[in-house]
């Protein structure tokens, strides 16, 4: 069976030099490098933090590795593996498992392409941030004067300069989603197709141009994390921000939603199912260890996202330690004020024995001053992540830091570069899908190829460039992508596992790696990791039908203005939802579905055609 299977494995490749040569990477490191590019994205930098501070700091590494070795390492080793063996995209790799399963192909494929859509958005706003940072000052570090020059603008007075700059100078976002407002935002268009002709210009030929790029565009976040770690240890309050990070609390461990998350942030940060990896294996040569190759890239990942927690908790840290201060001060001011009070006397370190004094003589007149609580821990426990972290949080630490430029244009060219490295992974998981199953004529170049997809893709991604271009992007990020990738995974395991065979699969891997899968490896692909998969789906579920579906609306004319709420989706808006998670795996049940009915009705024209034949074997 080993010695059969290889030869197929062989043959293969050789059937493929002989019709076409297919591309192959430089080298082993620019393959592995452009693997952790792909895994190393957004997410590590502003989902991971966020979780940590969420579920009570280090205690959430707990589940997090426990996901990472049941389900993260086995699934990965299983893509890296399959498109090496059989050298196509994802649409190919299935097909050639089992004709029934080419629809996890064609799943995978669909979700890259949504992927990208707003994933590229995400860059586009990041351009728009990035030319901005070489302006003295930044601006979103002081509120715009009104038209008439006689104050400031009131949104922007009655939010904050962070805010103004995200909701209305750069998504100029509306009350609701059902709004679009004056239409297109032209400058996040012009942004979005910079973003495009970026992307394009580095995978214009696949994985000979975009093996080229990977080199700056995985190496140079590294960079600015390191710079950031060097700044931000150095800031005050960085301190209260790492203690924050570190410090357990047991206790969360309890909750059902922390174990969910785990799974969840290990499936989605090493780009399971998406087909990206399995587009970049297929240009290896089958002689070659995926198995450290799948070990390599996971922990580099999860390494990366702990080491980025670190700078990013510094700068929180200082965030918050700023905000306490200037809280205090207020308090110090009103105070100082009210009971004529020298300047001076009343001081950041006796601020709280003041009041208790003033509480304990002075009641009636103290309390009418609406003092602000000022708590340390509660500045640190405003946690927010995704958008929020990246384009608020950050930036408002930003302007407070010296040289701040500076700070901001590494920053955004960090963001910049975590996702092109991971937009070559989504292109990649559409482009190699389309030229292995020749979907275009031959005479058609790839360059022509890609550029279809980023003008297609650029395109439909006009609809986040809207008023609700944000709300639009959130729905497609939470029901186009998170729900299907679990659905997915799962089959990917039983297709490999119990529809192709594990002992073949064993075969196969004795043939690429010179050694069969330990029990480790058999384990978790046969019980354990379709079982993680197939609760963590339920549980997904049982929360999102808990609550009805509901956005967070940045509202200017809310009686306490500005205000973000909660709203709920409209009919139309949760048939989409529907639609999203439905248009992204139909295609698995109508692909097996399909070929059964071509099947049984192949089986009843070889009766027609042959009667006595069949009566004999009847007989």
């Amino acid at each position: 069976m080993a010695d059969e299977k290889a030869n197929d494995c062989v043959m293969g490749d050789a059937s493929d030099s002989l019709k076409e040569e297919r591309p192959k990477w430089d080298n082993k490191f620019q393959y592995v490098l452009s693997c952790i590019g792909f895994e190393v994205g957004l997410g590590n930098i502003w989902r991971f933090p966020y979780l940590c501070q969420t579920y009570g700091g280090g205690t959430f590494l707990i589940p997090y590795v426990i996901a990472l070795i049941i389900v993260g390492i086995p699934l990965l080793h299983l893509e890296l593996a399959i498109g090496q063996c059989l050298r196509k995209g994802s649409i190919g790799v299935w097909n050639s498992i089992s004709p029934y399963l080419g629809g996890v192909g064609i799943s995978s494929m669909l979700i890259s392409f949504l992927v990208g859509l707003y994933y590229n958005t995400i860059l586009a706003w990041t351009l728009w941030y990035f030319f901005h940072s070489f302006e003295e000052p930044l601006p979103w570090k002081n509120c715009p004067f009104n038209d008439n020059k006689t104050g400031f603008v009131k949104e922007c007075e009655q939010s904050t300069p962070v805010d103004y700059f995200w909701y209305r100078e750069t998504l100029n976002i509306s009350a609701d989603m059902t709004v679009n407002g004056e239409g297109l935002q032209w400058w996040l268009v012009m942004c979005l197709f910079i973003a495009w002709l970026v992307v394009y210009s580095c995978v214009i030929r696949g994985i000979e141009s975009l093996g080229k790029a990977i080199y700056f565009t995985a190496t140079f976040p590294y960079l600015v994390l390191f710079t950031l770690l060097v700044r931000g240890l150095t800031l005050p309050g960085a301190t209260h921000g790492l203690t924050y990070l570190i410090t357990p609390d047991l206790t969360v461990l309890k909750q059902p939603r922390v174990w969910l998350d785990a799974a969840t942030q290990i499936f989605f940060s090493l780009c399971l199912g998406f087909g990206g990896l399995i587009a970049f294996s297929s240009y290896n040569s089958p002689k070659n260890d995926c198995e450290v190759d799948a070990v390599t890239v996971a922990v580099v990942n999860s390494i990366t996202s702990i080491f980025a927690s670190i700078p990013i908790f510094s700068v929180l840290g200082f965030k918050a330690n700023t905000a306490y201060l200037d809280c205090l001060d207020k308090n110090i001011l009103l105070i100082s004020n009210e009971f004529d009070i020298q300047d001076g006397n009343v001081t950041r370190e006796n601020y709280f024995s003041w009041v208790d004094d003033l509480n304990a003589t002075h009641h009636d007149r103290i309390s009418v001053l609406t003092l602000k609580n000022c708590v340390l821990k509660d500045f640190l426990d405003q946690s927010t992540s995704g958008t929020g972290l990246a384009f608020i949080a950050f930036t408002e630490a930003i302007v407070r830091m010296p040289v701040s430029q500076v700070w901001a244009i590494l920053f955004f060219i960090m963001l910049l570069n975590l996702g092109l490295s991971s937009m070559f992974g989504n292109i990649e998981g559409i482009l190699t899908p389309l030229l292995d199953l020749k979907v275009f004529p031959k005479c058609v170049p790839k360059e022509m190829i890609t550029a279809l997809i980023c003008l297609v893709s650029f395109l439909l991604g006009l609809i986040f460039t809207t008023a609700s271009g944000n709300y639009w992007l959130t729905i497609f990020d939470h029901y186009g992508s998170a729900l299907p990738l679990l659905i997915i995974a799962f089959f990917e395991l039983i297709g490999v596992t119990y529809v192709y065979g594990i002992n073949k699969f064993s075969d196969d891997l004795e043939f690429m790696t010179g050694r069969r899968p330990n029990l480790y490896w058999r384990v978790t692909w046969r019980v354990i990791s379709p079982l993680l998969l197939f609760i963590v789906f339920v549980a997904f579920v049982v929360v999102e039908v808990q609550h009805p579906l509901s956005y967070e609306a940045w509202n200017p004319n809310h009686v306490n203005f500005p205000k973000k709420e909660e709203k709920e989706y409209t009919s139309w808006v949760v048939f989409i939802c529907v639609f999203l998670v439905t248009l992204t795996t139909i295609f698995i049940p109508l692909t097996a579905l399909y070929h059964l009915i071509r099947s049984k009705l192949w089986r009843c024209r070889q009766r027609a055609e042959n009667p006595f034949d069949n009566l004999a074997l009847e007989q």
